[in-house]
């Protein structure tokens, strides 16, 4: 399948640890997705779950997603509306959670030319991301096929129970 992303570029630094993603408190204390995604980036946006709509795309700089290996963190951003993540580089278990649960990170080190609210289109199975605010486009090394295949299936345990003939039951937001 294609995958084209549209949306508006929420721009973040270097080292954004999980941590800085979800706070571990909130997790202790709230289990349901919805209202733990108003956390997300809290400690470095606050607000970002108020701004950010359905499609919109998190850049970043190096090593993004750093810290522990919770897979919450990509899960809340998932929860938010981001479509995507791209970063000149991620923490590799950030990476890996990533696509597990169906949410699209990648690695562009031209990533960092983006720059806040810029309006961006990613080209995901051709490797192109063109920044339509600057007119400008920059390359990236495609989504392996069985990565894409996670992707559109919304994730690893999605993807497993499609093979296995099992119907999971779906988050209310997915």
């Amino acid at each position: 399948m294609k995958t084209i992303i549209r949306g508006r570029a929420f721009v973040f630094g270097d080292d954004v640890n999980t941590d800085e993603i979800i706070p571990g408190i909130r997790m202790r204390d709230i289990s349901d997705l919805t209202e733990l995604s108003k956390y997300c980036f809290e400690p470095i946006r606050p607000n970002f779950w108020k701004e950010a709509k359905a499609g919109d795309i998190v850049v970043a700089g190096k090593n993004f997603g750093c810290g522990s290996s919770r897979e919450k963190a990509p899960i809340v951003i998932k929860e938010t509306g981001i479509r995507a993540i791209l970063a000149e580089s991620f923490a590799r278990i950030f990476y890996r959670n990533a696509f597990n649960i169906g949410l699209i990170a990648i690695e562009c080190p031209e990533a960092e030319r983006i720059e806040q609210g810029d309006s961006l289109e990613v080209l995901a199975n051709e490797g192109v991301i063109r920044n339509l605010t600057k007119d400008e486009e920059y390359e990236f090394t495609p989504i392996p096929e069985f990565m894409q295949q996670l992707v559109d299936a919304g994730g690893l345990m999605e993807y497993r129970a499609k093979q296995m003939g099992y119907r999971r039951k779906e988050h209310p937001k997915q």
